[in-house]
């Protein structure tokens, strides 16, 4: 019994026709064939069925036993199928499938929040995938593909040139230090960097690599003397007992605890450049969840999906 041709998607179409029209003619009618290929074909497949599927009426068909059991079978796998059409046409379309979003910590704070907030409200039908790492380690995920969407900074160290990769600017992120409430420096309305030369700077830069505060300082007139801390909840407590200073991006200013104060550093103050990365062939929904991080960081409304 050669069930791979019973079940080849003609097959199927043709025999879902005849069951629910009744008739080799009216089915002929809907799918555009002849009278005569119908009852050749139906014929072909009773015989790989090994058995009768149809019932010849005086006016009609009506599916047999096994016809009625093949026509549920073929029913399920035509729906089957017409639902993946339709998500594929909703993947090309960027209003279904799944997207993962890969972001540095503080732009989860507000950025990707608001961004993918926006997006779910317009695009229910896409799943969004979100995961948390560092900069360069998610551009180490988008070379490997398992990132659809990344959004990285260039703090503390730069990224890694990569020709390969779209890189669509966010915002310019203004670096404000952290200072505990009750420092010399907390009620200042700007803070000169040269004035926090015999502070402790909490970081946690990547091994070998030289870092925007090193620069920053250095144009400044000093070597900044660092404690590694890499987690902000950390960061926050440090400096709540007075154990040093940190930067701080303007975007996650909001999540800095009470009882801290945030100041504006004055020239030569350090900037870093956030960015929205896509791969060389980005998904449609992916390329619209870039256009609703340019609107939350203010860059422009985003992008409709077709």
């Amino acid at each position: 019994m050669r069930w791979r041709n019973v079940f080849a998607i003609d097959a199927l179409r043709l025999l879902d026709a005849v069951a629910r029209r009744g008739s080799f003619t009216a089915a002929a009618g809907e799918l555009a064939y002849t009278q005569s290929a119908v009852s050749r074909r139906i014929a072909s497949l009773e015989r790989q069925a090994g058995g009768p599927l149809f019932e010849r009426l005086p006016r009609g068909v009506r599916p047999t036993p096994a016809g009625e059991l093949l026509w549920q079978h073929a029913r399920a796998v035509l729906n089957r199928l017409a639902r993946a059409a339709d998500d594929l046409a909703g993947i090309h379309g960027g209003y279904r499938g799944r997207v993962r979003l890969g972001a540095f910590a503080t732009a989860n704070v507000a950025l990707v929040p608001a961004a993918l907030s926006a997006f779910r409200r317009e695009f229910p039908h896409v799943e969004m995938v979100p995961a948390e790492g560092q900069s360069g380690a998610l551009l180490r995920r988008m070379r490997e593909g398992s990132l659809d969407v990344a959004v990285v900074s260039d703090y503390p160290s730069g990224l890694p040139y990569d020709e390969d990769l779209e890189f669509v600017e966010l915002v310019r992120d203004e670096l404000l230090v952290a200072l505990p409430g009750d420092h010399p420096l907390a009620a200042a309305g700007r803070v000169d960097l040269r004035d926090l030369r015999e502070e402790t700077w909490l970081e946690a830069p990547p091994p070998g690599q030289r870092t925007m505060l090193a620069d920053a300082c250095a144009r400044a007139g000093f070597t900044p003397r660092t404690l590694k801390i890499a987690e902000w909840t950390g960061k926050f407590g440090f400096i709540a007992a007075g154990l040093g200073v940190t930067l701080v991006p303007s975007i996650a200013a909001w999540a800095v605890p009470d009882g801290l104060a945030l100041r504006p550093l004055g020239e030569p103050a350090p900037c870093r450049t956030v960015s929205a990365v896509l791969p060389p062939a980005p998904l449609p929904a992916a390329r619209t969840v870039v256009g609703f991080l340019r609107r939350a960081a203010g860059r422009e409304p985003p992008a409709r999906a077709e």
